[in-house]
C-alpha cells in the first residue's frame, strides 16, 4: 500500500504525519530542530526521528524508503541544502519546500488570502487566483522580521545597550543582564545561540509590560502591519496569522486586517502536497 508522509520542520522542532491514499491519518511523530539553513545533520535526524516515530505508532510494518513524502521545512528554498538534505533521506519519492509553502497550503486551502506564519522564525505568502506565492523567510541573520528568534535578539541587544547607558534600564532588562552573568556573558550566549535558543525570551516581549518589551513588540507590530500591507497591494484579502506568536499579533491587529482563522497548518499542507504527488502521473 502506498504510504504518504507529510513533514513540517522549523528552528524549535518538527512534525511528521503518515497517511493512506485517501487521507487517513496512520501514525503522528515529533522531532528536534529542522531548520537546514542553519544544521543540514541535526535537520535530518529530526526528520527521521519524528519519522520512525510515526510509522511506530502506525503499526503497519513500512520503512521510509516506501514512503513518499513532501517536507516544508525552515530554509526549504535554499536549493543547494535543500539538495543535500534530499541525498541525506531514505524516502522513495520526496519534495522539500519552504515551511511557508506548506503554511499556506494548510492555512489558506484553496482561497485567497494572505499569510504570516510567525513562529522561531517568520515567512509570508499570498494567495491569488490559486497562484501561491512566497515571501520573506530570509532566515534569521538577513530576515526573519517579528520572529521570536528577532524578537529574542533585540531583547539582548537592547539590555547591552541599556548596560552601556544608552537606553533606560527597565526592570526586564536589568533582569535579562542578571540571567545573562551581565555583558559578557550575554555575547557568549549569542556566539553560539542558535534561532530557538534567541526565541525562547520571546514570550516575556509579547506578554509583558515592561516598557523595554513593549517598545520591542510596538516596532515588531509596526513592520508585521506594513508588510500585510504591502501584500494587500490595494486589496482587503483575508489574513491569517498563524505560529505561537501569531495570537499575540492578531490581538493588536484585528482592528486593521479582516483576521480569520486558519483551515489547516503547515503538517497538514505538506501532507496535502504528498498526497497530490501520488496523483501525479
Amino acid at each position: 500500500m502506498a504510504l504518504f508522509l507529510g513533514i513540517d520542520g522549523g528552528g524549535t522542532g518538527c512534525r511528521a504525519v503518515l497517511a493512506d491514499p485517501a487521507g487517513r491519518i496512520l501514525g503522528q511523530g515529533s522531532g528536534g530542530p529542522a531548520n537546514i539553513n542553519t544544521d543540514i545533520d541535526l535537520a535530518a535526524a529530526s526528520i527521521m526521528a519524528a519519522t520512525t516515530e510515526a510509522l511506530a505508532q502506525s503499526r503497519i510494518g513500512v520503512a521510509p524508503a516506501d514512503l513518499t513524502a513532501a517536507l516544508g521545512l525552515a530554509g526549504g528554498s535554499m536549493r543547494a541544502a535543500a539538495a543535500r538534505l534530499e541525498a541525506m533521506l531514505p524516502f522513495a519519492r520526496m519534495r522539500i519546500v519552504n515551511d511557508g509553502i506548506t503554511a499556506a497550503r494548510g492555512a489558506l486551502g484553496p482561497d485567497d488570502g494572505i499569510l504570516a506564519a510567525m513562529g522561531t522564525g517568520s515567512v509570508f505568502a499570498v494567495q491569488r487566483g490559486g497562484t501561491l506565492r512566497q515571501v520573506g523567510g530570509r532566515g534569521f541573520l538577513m530576515g526573519d522580521e517579528g520572529s521570536g528568534a528577532v524578537l529574542g535578539r533585540n531583547l539582548l541587544a537592547l539590555a547591552l545597550r541599556a548596560a552601556d547607558g544608552f537606553h533606560p534600564m527597565s526592570p526586564l532588562l536589568a533582569q535579562i543582564l542578571e540571567e545573562f552573568d551581565g555583558i559578557e556573558g550575554i555575547i557568549a550566549f549569542g556566539n553560539t545561540a542558535r534561532p530557538g535558543d534567541f526565541a525562547r525570551l520571546a514570550p516575556r516581549i509579547v506578554t509583558s509590560d515592561d516598557p523595554a518589551a513593549r517598545a520591542i513588540f510596538d516596532a515588531a507590530l509596526a513592520e508585521l502591519d506594513a508588510s500585510i500591507g504591502a501584500l494587500q497591494q490595494g486589496d482587503r484579502l483575508p489574513v491569517v496569522l498563524t505560529g505561537g506568536l501569531g495570537p499575540h499579533y492578531a490581538a493588536r491587529l484585528a482592528d486593521r486586517w479582516p483576521l480569520r482563522p486558519a483551515v489547516g497548518d503547515s503538517v497538514s499542507g505538506a501532507l496535502a502536497m504528498a498526497l497530490q504527488m501520488g496523483e501525479a502521473p
